[in-house]
């Protein structure tokens, strides 16, 4: 059973994409508002494959532009995230290599950074500035890297500093914190020695690791949106880094002490803008 649900798993996302690929390569030329919607609905396609449960904590914010400032446990974390949102997410240069994942990534209008060099950086600042200047919405895990999903690792403030040389006095940008926490498999809650199940760092096969999270069925995350920042020209970004990891912080440590406890989790619907928070009880 479980290689033919793989099979059909693998079959639907690809049928999927044939189906989106015409539309969004279309949309990304004529029609830039749809083709930021165009990802979300793979997303949520894949979501579902997945058996990914979502519960949103808080309010997602309709300001643009927008940028999402995360912590980062997995690959998973964009299909959580981009089943949401219409976004973009902010990737390393080394994703635009992977076979397959590279087309999927240009096709969320993924914007692709160097981090290995540091005079990489104000070529990186003027790419997130120029698609934040523009009223977009993207995504930076900020950690710079995946973690083990218990802990969050320091957040990285040079990239945030894109924000400001896209702001102005008369629009400042939006940074808005969210915590991302995995917190049961089948219903189930999820302890440390199986968190490494969904965490997936660099050096991990992706294939493998796809099909292992796959084989589990049934994933149940939370999202948490904190409070906006208003990140305007004369912002300290190292400061606005601090106030954005601090509050991930404290919003990734209050979930995980609740646990699945007075948690329901609802599956993305595919005609819904957002998925809406549920309570139990």
């Amino acid at each position: 059973m479980g290689k033919l649900r793989l099979a059909i798993i693998l079959v639907s996302l690809l049928l999927t994409t044939l189906v989106l690929l015409p539309l969004q390569l279309f949309a990304m030329r004529f029609r830039p508002a749809l083709a930021a919607r165009v990802p979300m609905w793979w997303q949520r396609v894949a979501a579902r494959c997945l058996g990914l449960k979502v519960r949103i904590e808080g309010e997602p914010v309709t300001d643009r532009p927008l940028l999402i400032v995360s912590n980062h446990t997995s690959w998973v974390d964009i299909v959580t995230l981009g089943s949401l949102l219409p976004v973009s997410f902010i990737a390393k240069s080394e994703v635009g290599g992977w076979p397959v994942v590279k087309w999927l990534a240009r096709l969320q209008r993924s914007v692709f950074i160097d981090r290995t060099r540091r005079t990489a950086t104000a070529a990186s600042n003027s790419a997130i500035a120029a698609r934040l200047a523009g009223g977009e919405a993207l995504v930076l895990f900020a950690e710079g890297t995946t973690g083990d999903g218990i802990t969050v690792l320091p957040f990285r403030s040079a990239l945030v500093g894109a924000a400001r040389e896209a702001s102005g006095a008369d629009q400042p940008i939006t940074i808005q914190p969210v915590a991302i926490v995995y917190v049961g498999f089948q219903g189930l809650p999820i302890d440390r020695s199986r968190m490494a199940e969904i965490a997936w760092h660099g050096h991990m096969d992706l294939a493998p690791h796809l099909v292992s999270l796959i084989e589990i069925g049934a994933v149940d995350a939370v999202v948490a949106f904190g409070t906006p920042i208003r990140f305007g020209p004369d912002a300290d970004r190292k400061q606005v880094t601090a106030a954005a990891e601090a509050e991930v912080r404290a919003m990734v440590r209050s979930i995980r002490a609740r646990g699945l406890k007075n948690i329901t989790v609802t599956a993305a619907s595919p005609d819904a803008p957002i998925l809406s928070e549920t309570e139990s009880g």
